[in-house]
């Protein structure tokens, strides 16, 4: 479901502008559905070409890691534009995330992690009924 652009997001209750279940298929237009509930959320072309990505790393990992497949919702909390992805994978910490970015401390993976904390206002790594869930957001202002 995607809230119609032209409209302002009180015609959603809870703020939400996407939410949608996804494969590796629409990851394609997954992006381009996320850029453009970003950009008519107010965030700057900067800091939206960071939260497209982040937002794509972490759809991938739920992928690439955890059933080949996820649910997405975005959706604008107070002043900040917040997505959840939710997997059905073996769920996992944010202890996995690095330090240093992967490659200097000898870790294969955990880029798309280490880079969605680095761009992100708020990062956090839940259990959900299966799998775990992420929600990363930034501050619209």
């Amino acid at each position: 479901m995607l809230a119609d652009p032209r409209r302002p997001f009180d015609g959603e209750a809870d703020g939400r502008l996407l939410d949608r279940q996804f494969t590796a298929r629409d990851l394609p237009q997954l992006r381009v559905l996320v850029e453009e509930c970003a950009a008519w959320a107010g965030l700057s072309d900067a800091r939206r070409g960071d939260f497209v990505l982040a937002v794509d790393e972490i759809a991938t990992n739920a992928i690439e890691h955890a059933g080949g497949r996820g649910h997405l919702t975005l959706r604008r909390v107070g002043d900040e534009l917040e997505c959840k992805i939710a997997d059905s994978g073996p769920g996992f910490s944010e202890d996995v995330i690095p330090d240093l970015l992967p490659g200097l401390d000898g870790a294969p993976s955990g880029r798309g992690l280490w880079l969605t904390r680095l761009v992100s206002d708020r990062l956090a790594i839940s259990a959900g009924a299966i799998g775990a869930v992420v929600t990363l957001a930034m501050r619209l202002r």
